[in-house]
This record gives C-alpha cells, sequence and structure tokens, in this order.
C-alpha cells in the first residue's frame, strides 16, 4: 500500500472541505404561518451542487482510512445520478476513474456532469439493477464499490464534526425557534436521516424527525410495518429519493414519524417554491417542502408555534428536461392542478 500517496489523497480531500464554505439556511416568510417559520438548508450550494456532496466526501474518506481505496483503484458507484455527480468530483480530484452505474432515465443535465469530471456512465433499464450491475463492474475493474446504500450510515460521524445536523442546530441557534420542532427529510440511502436522528437524541433535543417518501418506494412501508424485506415493482419518480428495497443505511428506529407525498405533489411544489425563491430545484426539495407545509398546516390548526426545518437537495436546473418540461410531467407525472391549488389557498 502506498501511504503517502494515501496520505496526499486525504489531504487532497480535506484542503477541498477547507476551501469550501457552510451552506446557508434559508427562512420562508409565508403569511399563511405567521407563529412558524420554515427554513431550507441550501445544500445545492456545494461544489458539485447538491446533498451528496457531504456523502461523498465522506464516502472517499472512509474507503482511504479504511484501506479499501488505494492509488490506482477504479472507483465504482451504484446511483441515480446526485451522489454519482460529487463522487466523479473527488475521483477527479485524487486521480481516480470513476464508472456510475444508473437507470437509463437519469437526467440528461447530471449524466453531463459526471462525464464533465472525467467519470463514465454505465446504463441499467431497471433501478434495482444497479446492485448486481455495479458488483460486476467492480470485478470486472478490481475496483472499489463505493455502495453508498450500506455505507451511507457509517461513513458519516453523525456525533457532529460540522455534518448537516450539526451545522443546522448551529444556524438556527439566534433564531425566534433556536430548537426545531420538526426537521423533515426524504430518504435515498437513508444516511442523511440516520446522521439527523441520530444527532438529536446524542444532543437530547425535542425536536422530531418526519422522513418523507414518495410514490413507489419502500421506506414508508418498512416504516409502518417494521419489516425489511419489502420489495417494490416500480422505480421512484422522483429521482434521488425512494428506493425499491430497503436500503441497509435505512434506520427506521431513529425516525419519529413518515409521511407518503403523491408524486404530484412533488412536482407542483417546485413550480409552486419557484414563485417564491425565483430559483428552480429538484424534486426531492419538493417532497421535503410538501411534507414540511403539511406539518405546519397541523401546527397552525393546533395553535402551535415553532420551526420546521426542510432540505434544499440540489438545484432545478438538472431537471429543465424532465420535471421542468410541461409535456414531459404531463406524460410521466399527470396533473398537478389539485396540488397546485392547495398551495395557491394556503
Amino acid at each position: 500500500m502506498n501511504s503517502a500517496w494515501i496520505k496526499h489523497a486525504i489531504n487532497e480531500i480535506k484542503a477541498d472541505y477547507q476551501r469550501s464554505a457552510d451552506t446557508h439556511l434559508i427562512r420562508l416568510r409565508l403569511s399563511a404561518f405567521p407563529n412558524i417559520n420554515l427554513y431550507l438548508k441550501d445544500e445545492s450550494t456545494h461544489p458539485t451542487g447538491s446533498l451528496k456532496h457531504r456523502l461523498a466526501r465522506s464516502l472517499f474518506l472512509y474507503g482511504l482510512c479504511n484501506g479499501l481505496i488505494k492509488q490506482d483503484t477504479t472507483i465504482i458507484e451504484a446511483s441515480s445520478g446526485s451522489t454519482a455527480i460529487s463522487e466523479a468530483y473527488f475521483a477527479h480530484l485524487i486521480g481516480l476513474p470513476f464508472v456510475a452505474v444508473m437507470p437509463k432515465g437519469t437526467a440528461r443535465k447530471k449524466i453531463e456532469q459526471i462525464t464533465s469530471y472525467g467519470g463514465r456512465c454505465s446504463f441499467v433499464d431497471h433501478a434495482s439493477q444497479i446492485y448486481q450491475a455495479s458488483e460486476q463492474l467492480t470485478r470486472e475493474f478490481n475496483g472499489h464499490y463505493m455502495d453508498q446504500f450500506t455505507y451511507a450510515e457509517r461513513a458519516t460521524d453523525w456525533r457532529g464534526n460540522n455534518n448537516i445536523a450539526d451545522s443546522i442546530f448551529q444556524q438556527i441557534a439566534r433564531e425566534p425557534f433556536q430548537i426545531p420542532k420538526y426537521i423533515v427529510m426524504s430518504a435515498g440511502t437513508g444516511g442523511t436521516s440516520a446522521t439527523l436522528g441520530r444527532y438529536i437524541r446524542y444532543q437530547g433535543y425535542n425536536t422530531k424527525l418526519v422522513v418523507v417518501d414518495p410514490e413507489g418506494s419502500v421506506f414508508y412501508d418498512c416504516f409502518t410495518t417494521g419489516k425489511k424485506d419489502i420489495t417494490g415493482t416500480s422505480s421512484s419518480r422522483i429521482e434521488g429519493i425512494g428506493r425499491p428495497r430497503v436500503e441497509p443505511s435505512f434506520m427506521p428506529k431513529v425516525i419519529d414519524n413518515m409521511i407518503r407525498v403523491p408524486d404530484a405533489a412533488s412536482i407542483a411544489t417546485i413550480h409552486w417554491l419557484e414563485h417564491i425563491l425565483n430559483r428552480k430545484v429538484g424534486a426531492s426539495t419538493g417532497t421535503n417542502v410538501w411534507g414540511a407545509l403539511q406539518l405546519a398546516i397541523q401546527m397552525r390548526d393546533r395553535s402551535q408555534s415553532g420551526a420546521i426545518v426542510t432540505i434544499l437537495c440540489d438545484s432545478g436546473e438538472r431537471y429543465l428536461d424532465t420535471y421542468y418540461n410541461p409535456q414531459w410531467v404531463s406524460d410521466c407525472i399527470g396533473d398537478l392542478a389539485p396540488y397546485l391549488r392547495q398551495l395557491e389557498n394556503l
């Protein structure tokens, strides 16, 4: 093992982190909820444009420090796009080849971003095929399969060290409500919700973690039934979240509640948000915000006050040919009008 190269690679990743600023916590002012503050943790401002930048950095450090990644190792990952973009960035940073295994329907912009960092894309017909295909490529290249779905919950230090939970609670400390009543998060690997839930418990906060889940995902069913062997027959139409199997990193016991969100509600919410933020956001953010708004409505109806924090996962510029294409939405998602009316009536 080339210890000098490993030391160099770790230092490159740490130096990249040192050059980066923390992401913003945006306060949404909604007149419909005068005593409830809603915040968006804007993860789109990372160098690779999404929440997955944190995960990719953690996975590379985990692999390097555990002797799994060496100087000439080919990195393989199963991903619908955002994790692959971030991992391609870090692979390029330390000079390693990278291959992403993803469903054929992945947004074109994501594919372009992966290749811009020198990565390659290998496509499968169905999301359920990415695991086997990744393992096969790992054997062919004698590489390292990052396997975000297994290692996401353990690669990040959930106790603190400026993880996303630590950052949220530091940033909200001077706000009117210094401890959020709810944090709302969607699950892709389940790693971020595991970090949030563990951190909340470790610090002794009364904050409740609510995980939102799109159609076609089995995480909600796992949470409600306690069964981890559930599998689905379809893929999630909300890129980056929802899975047809219960991933090893999904930790239902650290979650307080879950909400199933219709896909049309997720897409309606990103179009509603565009007018508030004057920018486009990805569909997983729509899922998060729809769930947060349902909690805000419950709080308002109960005359409760407090803060709700959720995540702005990535930019909508990646999805111009899908979620922001009216014809694609009509063909693949359906009628947004009922959900848009609910949002406009808030």
